[in-house]
C-alpha cells in the first residue's frame, strides 16, 4: 500500500502531458494549417476557459464523491480531447473542442489528483511523515508530464510523418496505461465529512496573503518560456523552430521538477522562503529573457528558461505545501482547485503578449513583468518574520488532519 501514490501520480503525469503537448506545435499549426499567431496563442486562453470549470467542479466533486472516480473520468475526457486535436487537421474547429476538453480534464485531475496523491502519501494510506511530501510528489510528477510532452511532440512534428496526428499518440498510450495502473489505488476521501480547523480554507489569512499573490506566477513562467520566447528568438534558426520550442518546453517545467527537493530544504528557513526564492528567480529569468529578445539570442533565452523553471518549481511547491497545511482532508481537493484556478491565470500570458505586441515592444513587456514579480516578492515577504508559533500551528494542523482521517 505504501507506494500506491505512485500509480495515482502517474495519472497526473498523463494529465500534464495532455495539457502541454499542444504548446510546442504552435509553429507547426501556423505553417501547416495557416493559423495566425493570434489564433494559435488564443488556444492557450481557450484551454483556460475549459480548465476553470474543470477545477471548480472537480474539487468539490472529489470531496463529496471521491477522488478516484473524478480522476478516472477526467482522464477519459483528456483522451477524448486528444482525439479531437487529432481531428483538427481535417477541420480547425476540432482544435477548439480539443483544447476545451483538455482544459476541463486537466482542471479536474489537478484538483482531485493532487489531493489523492497527498492522501495516499500520508497516514493512514502512506508512510510519509514529513509535512509537504505529498504536495511535492504531486508537483514533481505533474511537472514531468508538462516538460517531456512538449519535447516529444516537437520531435515528432519536426521529423515524423503526419506530425499533427502522430504527435498525440503518446498521450493516448499514457492514458490507457495510467488507468490500468491506478485501478488498484484505494479511495481516500474521508467517509465522514468533517469540518476543518476554524479559519481554514479560503478565509485563512495564509491563503489570502501567501497563496493568492504567488499562484499566478506559477504558470507565467513556463508559458512565457515556451509560448512567447521561441517565437521571438528563433529568426536565425530556420527549420529548427519547432525543436527549439520543444527544448524550451522541456527545460522550464523539467527543471522545476528537479529543484523541488531543494525547495524543501529552503523551506526550513521559513514558510515563505521558497516563494521569495522563486519570485527572485522569476525576476532574474524575465530580465535575462528581455536581453535575449533584444539581442535575438536563442542560447541566452534557454538559460533564462532555466531560471524561469527554478521559479516555477519553488513557487508550485510553496503553494501546494501551504494549501496542504491549511485544508482539512474533507476540503483539500476544493482548496487545491481554488489554488490551481488562480495559478492558471498566468496561462493567459502568451495571449496577452500577442494582443499587446502591436503597441509595446516585447522586451518592454518582459521588463514590466520583472517589476511585477519583484513587487509580489516584497508583498509576500514584507511581514515575514520569525514565526514563534509557526511550528506549533503546523503541528496542530497536522494532528487535526490525522483526526479527520480517523488515524487519531
Amino acid at each position: 500500500m505504501r507506494n500506491k501514490w505512485l500509480s495515482a501520480a502517474f495519472l497526473l503525469t498523463a494529465a500534464g502531458w495532455g495539457a502541454n503537448q499542444f504548446s510546442s506545435l504552435l509553429g507547426a499549426y501556423q505553417a501547416e494549417l495557416g493559423l495566425s499567431e493570434r489564433t494559435a496563442t488564443g488556444m492557450f486562453a481557450l484551454y483556460v476557459v475549459g480548465l476553470l470549470p474543470g477545477l471548480l467542479l472537480g474539487g468539490p466533486l472529489a470531496d463529496q464523491r471521491g477522488r478516484r472516480p473524478v480522476v478516472f473520468g477526467a482522464i477519459v475526457i483528456s483522451a477524448a480531447g486528444t482525439a479531437a486535436l487529432m481531428a483538427g487537421v481535417i477541420a480547425a474547429p476540432w482544435l477548439a473542442v480539443g483544447r476545451l476538453l483538455s482544459g476541463v480534464s486537466t482542471g479536474a485531475v489537478l484538483a482531485a489528483g493532487s489531493a489523492w496523491v497527498r492522501d495516499l502519501s500520508h497516514p493512514p494510506f502512506g508512510t510519509a511523515a514529513e509535512d509537504g511530501v505529498g504536495a511535492r510528489r504531486a508537483g514533481v510528477l505533474l511537472s514531468i508530464g508538462f516538460s517531456v510532452s512538449g519535447l516529444v511532440s516537437a520531435l515528432i512534428a519536426q521529423w515524423g510523418p503526419n506530425p499533427l496526428v502522430n504527435a498525440y499518440f503518446p498521450h493516448l498510450v499514457l492514458c490507457v496505461a495510467g488507468l490500468a495502473l491506478a485501478r488498484a489505488c484505494p479511495e481516500t476521501r474521508p467517509r465522514e465529512v468533517a469540518r476543518g480547523p476554524r479559519g481554514s480554507g479560503i478565509r485563512d489569512p495564509r491563503f489570502r496573503q501567501l497563496v493568492v499573490p504567488v499562484a499566478p506566477w506559477v504558470f507565467v513562467r513556463p508559458t512565457v518560456a515556451f509560448g512567447v520566447l521561441p517565437g521571438l528568438v528563433t529568426a536565425d534558426l530556420p527549420g529548427f523552430e519547432i525543436v527549439y520550442a520543444g527544448v524550451a518546453t522541456l527545460i522550464t517545467p523539467g527543471f522545476g521538477a528537479v529543484v523541488q527537493p531543494l525547495a524543501r530544504r529552503v523551506a526550513r528557513r521559513g514558510e515563505r522562503a521558497p516563494a521569495v526564492v522563486g519570485l527572485l528567480a522569476m525576476a532574474a529569468g524575465l530580465a535575462l529573457a528581455a536581453i535575449a529578445v533584444w539581442w535575438a539570442q536563442p542560447g541566452l533565452a534557454l538559460f533564462a528558461d532555466l531560471l524561469l523553471g527554478t521559479g516555477y518549481g519553488f513557487c508550485a511547491t510553496f503553494c501546494l505545501t501551504v494549501v496542504g497545511r491549511i485544508a482539512a482532508p474533507s476540503t483539500l481537493a476544493r482548496l487545491t482547485a481554488v489554488f490551481w484556478s488562480v495559478a492558471y491565470v498566468g496561462f493567459c500570458a502568451p495571449f496577452a503578449f500577442s494582443l499587446l505586441a502591436n503597441f509595446v515592444a516585447a522586451p518592454v513587456l518582459l521588463v514590466v513583468l520583472v517589476g511585477l514579480a519583484l513587487l509580489t516578492c516584497v508583498a509576500v515577504s514584507a511581514r515575514d518574520q520569525a514565526d514563534r508559533d509557526g511550528q506549533q500551528r503546523r503541528r496542530a494542523d497536522h494532528v487535526q488532519r490525522l483526526r479527520d482521517a480517523g488515524v487519531l
